[in-house]
C-alpha cells in the first residue's frame, strides 16, 4: 500500500497527537478509502417502521441543508486570464432521502465491523544505508519477523512491506534494529552479506473515537480527514492476505487454492477477493467481493512460446515483458525479468568469450561451458534479460503467482467471463465460505491479525433498505412498447424517426473465415443484402436502393503479415478505389468473417479520420446465424442513430426534469493509458453533450493528451474548456440558443479525485462558459454528478419472489442508505437488467449542484435517462452520456493502438539501449502524428463512435 494516500495533500486531522487540528506535515501518512469503528443494530426507516437484519439495520443521516465555503481560482485561457472564479470548495451534502419506488430489504455483500480499541500507532519506516527496491523491502520485513527484537510486537503490527507500519501497543522509541540480509532459501546470512538498519519512528497515535463521530453524522464532524484512520484500518485488516496471497492493484488478493482457471497459452485464472473498509452511517463496514484476473501458467519458458505461437503465430512480444523467471543453469537459483525477446535465435547469436577463446554462437557456449545441449537453438529467438544479457528460453522457468498485466484477446476473455460469472446467490456463498478465511476475517482463528487489534467482524452479510424505481413508458411512431424486466420488443415497431439510406455500400472483407461470401456475385450474399434492407425498411428507414458491393482481394495470411498493415492497405484500395469520393455512400456495412484486433480499428481509423464515411460492422458468424433477425434489428438501431436518426423516445412526464427548461446533457470520459501501456504517455479525452430537445444525439470531442506515468497521480482533462466549447457552439449552431442548464456525468473518477474534479476541471467548465460568449454573460447552472470508478458493491435479493430469472434485484433498484458515504449525496443503482452473472450498479455521487435537485429527482432522473441509449432496447448499466464518452475514448483510443501495439512489439525485441523516457517519447511522437487533424470534419455532428 501506498505510505501517501489520497488526501495526502490535505494533511490529517490529528497531527501528531491526538487532537483535531489541522496541519499534520506533508509527510503525515494519510489514506485511501475505507474506515473504521462502528456499532451494530437496526433502526427505523424515513416511515418509522423497524429494518432489522442479522447483518444490521440502519436508517440514514438526517437531512440537512448543503453548505459551501468559497475559494478562488484563477480563470484559464481566453476570457480567463486575471478573472476570479468563484467556486465551492465543498461537495453538497446529502439533501434528503429518496422516496419513489417500492421498498424492499435487501443484502449488500458487506460487514460490520467493531473497533474495541481507541488508540492505534501510526508508524514510518525507513531502510538504509542502501537504496532498496520493492521486492528487497518485502523480503527485509520477512526478516524482521524472526529478530528477537521485533518479534514480540508481530502479533500486534500490520504494515506495508514498506514504509508504513501500524501497532496496537506503543512500541520502544527511538526503535532500529539491524537486519542482516538472507535470501529466500538461505538459512543464515552469507559472510559478506549487506546489513540493512531498519528504524521505525511514531509519527502519530490514530485516535479511533474521531472516526466514530465522523460516522455518528456530527455537522462539525463533516470535514474531518478520516484517510489515515481508515488506510491504517486497511492494513490491518489485510494483513493475513497481504501475507499469504499475491495483491494486484491495491485491494485485491488472489490465491491458488481459491481456484484455477484455464485461459489459453500461458494464462490461467486465479479467484480472488477485493475487501476495502468503509464508513458509513453509525456503522463501519468492509467490503468483500469475489473477484478474478490472468495470471502467467509456471512452466518452462520455451514450452510458453511454442504454445503462444501455434495459437497466435508470432511470439510473443509484449507478453513476456516484465515476465519473472529463475535459471539453474549456475547451479543455484537465480531469478531474473524478461526485458523482451531477441530477433535472433540462440545459434545465430554470436558473442566474444575470451572464456572460450574466441566468437562462439549461444549454443556453442552452453554446449562448451555448462554440458547444456539446446533443443530450440534454431527455431526460438533468445530472451533479453537486462542490458545486453540474452538466454535461451528453455533455460528459464516461469515463477509462479505472476499477475497477467497485458490486454487478453477475444478468446481469453470469453473464457474468464465464463468462469467469473456467477449469479448472486453463489457468489454470496463463495465469499462467506472461503473469502473469510483466506482473507483472515474469522477473526476468531488462531493467529490472525485481527485479535492483536481487538478487531471483530459480523460473518452475516448487512441488511440495508432499497426501492425499485419505476421505468419509463417507451414510445416509437407506431406506439408505446412495454418495458418488462428493463428491457422491450421492438418487433414490428417504427423508429421514430428513420434515416435516409439513399446511398449506402457494402465492403465485404475476405479474410478467409466462417460464413464467408465468395465475392460480391454470390447470391447469397445478395439475398443477404435485401434482407438487411429490409429490416432496415420495415424499421423505419427510407431504403430506396440497394447498396453499391465492392470487395477486397484475399487478404494475406496473419503469419505472413502479423500486424496487418498489408491487409489494411488492401481495404484502403478497395474503398477508393471503387467508391466516389464526391459522392460518398452515408455509410459502408462491412463484413467481417474473423474477429481481429487490427482490421477492425484499421478500418474504424481510416474512414472515421481519412474519408469521413459512417461504416458499420457485422460479424457474419453471427450475422449468418439463427438469431439473423435480432442480429439485423441491432445493427438497424446502431445505423440510424449515426445517420442522425431518432430510434425511440421516452415518455414526456418522464423527461420533465430536463424539458422543463433548456437542458444540455454532458459526458466526459478519460482513458488513460493502463499498465499495458508501458510505452505511452497518451490518454485520450471525450466530450459528449445532446444536441436536441429529446436527449437522443450525442456528438463528441476527442483529444489525445499527455499522461502522468508517476505511479499514483491523478489525470484530469486538461483543456476541457476548448472541448466544451465545441459542444456548445455545436448546441447553438442546432437550437439558436444556448443551453440554460448543463447537467454533467463525469465518468471514471475515484474516491480520492473527486476534490480534483472540482479544483481542476469546474473551473475549465466556466471558463468554457465566458469563452463561448465573451461579449454577453453566459452562466448557466451547472451539476456535476461522478460516475463512481470500480466500485465493489453487489446486491442480492432477500425475496425470491421479486428477484429477476438470474438471481438479481430488479432493474430501477436504487440504495442511499446504509452502504452510502455519510455526509454526501451519492447512491447506487441498478437501472439495467443482469445479463451474465452478479449485476453491478453504478455509484453515483453528487459533487455540485447549482440546481439544487432533490434526492428523488437526481436519482429518479438518472435512471429514467439510462432508458435512452441508442444502440439497445434496454436500460444500461451507465448514464448514457457517460457510457457515450466512455465508448468515445476507446474509439479514439482505437485509432493509436496499431502504432502503440507496434512500440510494444518492437521494444520487446531491443537490446536495451535507449532509456524508457527515450522509447516512450518515439512511441508518443509516433501517435500524435498518427492521430492527425482527429475525426473528419463530415462526421463531427454525429454519433460516429457507437
Amino acid at each position: 500500500m501506498s505510505a501517501i494516500g489520497n488526501q495526502g495533500n490535505r494533511g490529517g486531522r490529528g497531527g501528531h497527537g491526538r487532537g483535531r487540528g489541522r496541519g499534520s506535515p506533508a509527510t503525515s501518512i494519510a489514506g485511501s478509502d475505507a474506515g473504521l469503528g462502528g456499532r451494530g443494530g437496526g433502526s427505523g426507516n424515513p416511515r418509522g417502521q423497524t429494518l432489522s437484519g442479522r447483518g444490521g439495520g440502519f436508517i440514514g443521516r438526517p437531512s440537512r441543508a448543503s453548505f459551501t465555503r468559497g475559494f478562488d481560482t484563477r480563470g484559464r485561457g481566453t476570457g480567463g486570464e486575471g478573472k476570479q472564479l468563484n467556486v465551492r470548495d465543498e461537495m453538497p451534502m446529502r439533501p434528503g432521502w429518496g422516496t419513489l419506488g417500492t421498498e424492499m430489504k435487501v443484502r449488500v455483500n458487506s460487514f460490520a465491523v467493531k473497533i474495541l480499541k481507541n488508540i492505534v500507532y501510526d508508524y514510518h519506516v525507513a531502510i538504509t544505508p542502501y537504496k532498496v527496491g520493492a521486492g528487497r523491502r518485502a523480503r527485509i520485513f520477512q526478516i524482521l519477523e524472526s529478530n528477537p527484537i521485533y518479534a514480540p510486537h508481530v502479533r500486534y503490527i500490520a504494515h506495508d512491506s514498506s514504509q508504513r507500519l501500524v501497532s496496537a501497543t506503543k512500541l520502544p522509541q527511538p526503535l532500529s534494529i539491524p537486519v542482516p540480509y538472507v535470501e529466500e532459501g538461505q538459512t543464515a546470512p552469507l559472510p559478506n552479506a549487506l546489513v540493512f538498519t531498519v528504524e521505525i519512528r511514531l509519527i502519530r497515535e490514530l485516535d479511533m473515537r474521531e472516526l466514530n463521530a465522523y460516522m455518528d453524522g456530527q455537522p462539525d464532524h463533516s470535514d474531518d480527514d478520516t484517510g489515515p484512520m481508515i488506510s491504517a484500518l486497511n492494513l490491518i485488516l489485510q494483513q493475513h492476505a497481504a501475507s499469504h496471497g499475491t495483491r494486484v492493484g491495491k485491494n485485491r488478493y488472489f490465491f491458488p487454492s481459491s481456484g484455477l482457471y484455464p485461459l489459453g497459452p500461458g494464462l490461467e485464472a486465479y479467484r480472488g477477493f477485493f475487501m476495502s473498509v468503509r464508513p458509513t452511517y453509525k456503522q463501519l463496514t468492509v467490503n468483500v467481493n469475489v473477484c478474478m484476473t490472468a495470471f502467467y501458467t509456471p512452466g518452462n519458458l520455451a514450452d510458453a512460446m511454442i504454445a503462444f505461437n501455434g495459437s497466435t503465430g508470432g511470439m510473443p512480444g509484449s507478453f513476456t515483458r516484465g515476465l519473472k523467471v529463475s535459471t539453474r543453469y549456475l547451479g543455484y537459483t537465480r531469478k531474473r525479468t524478461v526485458m523482451g525477446i531477441m530477433s535472433t535465435t540462440a545459434r545465430q547469436m554470436r558473442f566474444q568469450c575470451d572464456e572460450l577463446n574466441g566468437v562462439v554462437t549461444m549454443e556453442e557456449y552452453f554446449q562448451r561451458r555448462y554440458g547444456i545441449h539446446l533443443d530450440h537453438a534454431h527455431d526460438l529467438p533468445v530472451i533479453n534479460v537486462s542490458g545486453m544479457t540474452c538466454l535461451p528460453a528453455e533455460l528459464c522457468e516461469i515463477l509462479p503467482n505472476q499477475p497477467y498485466r497485458g490486454r487478453l484477446g477475444n478468446r481469453e476473455n470469453a473464457e474468464m467471463t465464463k468462469y467469473a460469472c456467477n449469479p448472486p446467490d453463489t457468489n454470496a456463498e463463495i465469499i462467506v465460505s472461503q473469502g473469510f478465511p483466506a482473507l483472515g476475517l474469522r477473526w476468531y482463528a488462531q493467529g490472525v491479525p485481527l485479535q492483536g487489534f481487538r478487531i471483530t467482524l459480523n460473518p452475516e452479510m448487512v441488511t440495508v433498505p432499497s426501492r425499485v424505481l419505476p421505468a419509463p413508458r417507451i414510445t416509437y411512431r407506431s406506439g408505446n412498447c412495454a418495458v418488462h424486466d428493463g428491457s422491450w420488443n421492438i418487433l414490428n415497431v417504427k423508429f421514430h424517426v428513420g434515416s435516409d439510406l439513399r446511398n449506402w455500400a457494402v465492403l465485404l472483407v475476405q479474410d478467409g473465415g466462417d460464413e464467408e461470401f465468395t465475392g460480391t456475385n454470390d447470391p447469397a450474399l445478395q439475398q443477404f443484402i435485401e434482407m438487411f434492407a429490409a429490416k432496415c425498411r420495415s424499421s423505419g428507414m427510407n431504403v430506396p436502393t440497394l447498396p453499391t458491393s465492392i470487395a477486397t482481394s484475399r487478404l494475406p495470411h496473419p503469419r505472413d503479415d502479423p500486424s496487418r498493415t498489408q491487409a489494411l492497405e488492401q481495404i484502403r484500395k478497395a474503398i477508393t478505389q471503387n467508391l466516389d469520393r464526391n459522392n460518398k455512400p452515408s455509410f459502408v456495412l462491412v463484413l467481417l468473417s474473423k474477429i481481429d484486433s487490427y482490421i477492425y480499428p484499421g478500418i474504424k481509423k481510416l474512414c472515421d479520420t481519412v474519408l469521413g464515411i459512417h461504416t458499420v460492422h457485422m460479424q457474419l458468424k453471427k450475422a449468418r446465424g439463427n438469431n439473423q433477425d435480432q442480429y439485423f434489428s441491432n445493427v438497424a438501431l446502431k445505423v440510424n442513430a449515426k445517420l442522425g436518426g431518432t430510434n425511440h423516445l421516452l415518455d414526456p412526464q418522464s423527461m420533465r426534469w430536463l424539458t422543463e427548461k433548456r437542458t444540455m446533457l454532458v459526458g466526459i470520459s478519460l482513458t488513460d493509458p493502463g499498465p499495458t501501456s508501458k510505452l505511452c504517455a497518451l490518454s485520450i479525452v471525450a466530450v459528449v453533450a445532446s444536441v436536441d430537445s429529446d436527449f437522443v444525439q450525442f456528438p463528441a470531442s476527442l483529444q489525445p493528451q499527455k499522461s502522468n506515468l508517476n505511479k499514483g497521480a491523478k489525470e484530469m482533462v486538461e483543456k476541457l474548456d476548448d472541448l466544451m466549447v465545441e459542444r456548445l457552439l455545436l448546441y447553438q449552431k442546432k437550437n439558436k440558443s444556448l443551453p440554460e442548464r448543463i447537467f454533467v456525468y463525469r465518468n471514471g473518477v475515484s474516491e480520492g479525485e473527486y476534490n480534483l474534479v472540482l479544483q481542476h476541471e469546474l473551473p475549465k467548465l466556466l471558463v468554457a462558459f465566458k469563452k463561448v460568449s465573451p461579449e454577453a454573460l453566459y452562466r448557466p447552472k451547472l451539476t456535476i454528478t461522478v460516475c463512481g470508478k470500480t466500485r465493489r458493491a453487489r446486491i442480492i435479493p432477500m425475496d425470491y419472489n421479486v428477484m429477476d430469472h438470474k438471481g438479481n434485484t430488479q432493474p430501477g433498484t436504487v440504495i442511499d442508505k446504509g452502504i452510502t458515504n455519510v455526509y454526501s449525496n451519492d447512491f447506487y443503482l441498478q437501472a439495467h437488467p443482469g445479463l451474465q452473472g452478479h449485476a453491478r450498479p453504478k455509484h453515483y455521487v453528487v459533487i455540485y449542484d447549482e440546481q439544487h435537485w432533490s434526492a428523488d429527482q437526481i436519482q429518479q432522473g438518472t435512471h429514467t435517462t439510462s432508458y435512452g441509449y441508442v444502440c439497445a432496447t434496454k436500460a444500461v448499466s451507465l448514464v448514457p452520456p457517460a457510457y457515450y464518452a466512455t465508448l468515445a475514448c476507446k474509439r479514439g483510443r482505437s485509432y493509436i493502438n496499431s502504432i502503440l501495439d507496434a512500440g510494444e512489439d518492437k521494444t520487446s525485441t531491443m537490446g536495451g539501449r535507449e532509456t524508457l523516457e527515450e522509447q516512450t517519447q518515439q512511441v508518443d511522437d509516433r501517435a500524435m502524428k498518427f492521430w492527425g487533424n482527429g475525426v473528419h470534419v463530415d462526421l463531427k455532428e454525429s454519433m460516429f463512435y457507437i
